[in-house]
């Protein structure tokens, strides 16, 4: 074996033994010695030029051998392969050093079983009572039934606002069975939106989730009280349609549509996501068929909750729904012969009953707001659409035949309730 740090290029030289001293010398001698030492001087010029030659080519540093497995050594075990709850840890930010812990553990799969035990709790119903005095000053009553979404641990509670309109007593039963008489908070009829408070704590109330973040396809599960006898009723379904403009009791919403089986008393129930969040409330007005008598089957809307949060925020902190924009104009919509004859007017479309601008006049039929033609109130409403309190709109009607234009700045809309 050679020694691993030996320089196998380096030729070693033996050198000449010098000749021995004599006291008497030739001259035959002296000339052979001086040929004798060129000769040794040119063998040790052309070896030191050989040498010099030779190491030069070589390489500036020498490499260390690398030793050689034996035949019968084993292979080097493959690297272990980390879990990959390690192998994606994100890396640390700004330098910090991740801490070593033991590993988290799988957490278990949520279920559609484990979701709908969680959000029954937060869904209520609603039954309602109205007691009115008949012509010959005898008392009538009348029921209803709908549902409501538990909005806060002290029993806020948010329902539709077409399930507690004009009733005399609203009567809340939560899912473990106690039943509460519950007062009226706030409304908002644009929206169909209703708060109302029964006296209990400690209730579950639902988690609010994104409706923006919704896709066509996501699962649903709507809670309700249908039929207004089946009260904790869980059905489910998809996300069918986003953004739908559908017109409800005279006004425009703008709806998340649903094939969740949805029913009459489950108006003001919650819509749901997969992981427990509440993305609508139900709105269900409409009974089995349509206006044309086609069955309706798989058709299900919902406030979406985006618009359900912020409206709830202005009930419960101004008593109405700020930054809407007013006319300062009563109106009547009217559009059928028999309203032309209650009314006695020749042509249909909106026309102004009081007006706060002493430049309109009762009787003053809208046709346009900014050259954009108005027939109806529903058309009125999507033309004022996009427009804020403080915006100047050019209002077009027809008066004795006549057209005049006046513009209008508009303020802000306050329910006469409201403080």
């Amino acid at each position: 074996m050679y020694d691993e740090y030996q320089d196998y290029n380096y030729v070693p030289v033996t050198p000449q033994a010098p000749p021995p001293r004599r006291r008497r010398r030739r001259a035959g001698g002296r000339v052979f010695v001086v040929v004798l030492c060129l000769l040794i001087a040119a063998a040790s010029g052309f070896a030191g030029g050989y040498l010099a030659n030779t190491i030069g080519s070589a390489p500036a540093a020498v490499e260390m051998p690398v030793p050689m497995l034996s035949p019968s050594a084993p292979e080097p075990p493959p690297p272990e392969v980390l879990p990959s709850a390690v192998v994606n840890t994100p890396e640390p930010e700004n330098g910090d050093e991740l801490l070593d812990g033991p590993e988290t553990p799988e957490l278990p799969a949520v279920t559609r079983t484990g979701v709908a035990d969680m959000i029954r709790h937060s869904v209520v119903e609603i039954k309602t009572e109205t007691i009115s005095t008949g012509g010959w000053g005898f008392a009538r009553g009348g029921t209803g039934a709908g549902s409501g979404v538990i909005i806060s641990k002290d029993g806020y509670i948010v329902t539709n606002n077409h399930v507690i309109s004009g009733v005399t007593n609203i009567t809340v039963r939560l899912s473990d069975g106690r039943e509460f008489p519950a007062e009226l908070i706030a409304i908002d009829e644009r929206t169909d939106l209703a708060v109302i408070r029964i006296s209990a704590e400690g209730l579950i109330p639902a988690v609010f989730g994104s409706s923006s973040e919704l896709m066509v396809g996501d699962g649903a599960l709507a809670v309700g009280n249908p039929l207004g006898e089946l009260g904790g009723t869980v059905t489910s379904g998809i996300i069918s349609a986003l953004d739908r403009d559908i017109v409800l009791d005279g006004q425009i919403m703008t709806l998340l549509q649903t094939d969740a089986a949805v029913n009459p008393g489950n108006s003001g129930g919650g819509l749901f996501n997969l992981g427990g969040e509440l993305i609508g409330v139900v709105v269900a007005k409409s009974g089995g068929s349509s206006s044309g008598g086609m069955t309706i089957e798989g058709l299900g809307f919902a406030i979406p909750s985006n618009t359900a949060q912020s409206v709830i925020s202005d009930l419960l902190e101004h008593g109405y729904v700020r930054g809407r924009v007013d006319l300062g104009l009563d109106l009547v919509d009217i559009q059928t012969a028999q309203a032309l004859r209650a009314y006695r007017v020749s042509d249909v479309g909106v026309y102004i009953l009081e007006s706060s601008d002493e430049r309109l006049m009762r009787g003053d039929r809208i046709i346009a707001v900014d050259d954009r033609g108005i027939s109806s109130q529903l058309g009125l409403d999507a033309a004022m659409r996009g427009y804020g309190v403080g915006d100047t709109v050019s209002l077009e009607v027809i008066r004795g035949g006549q057209s005049v234009t006046v513009e209008m700045r508009l303020t802000e809309w306050r329910p006469s309730s409201a403080a």
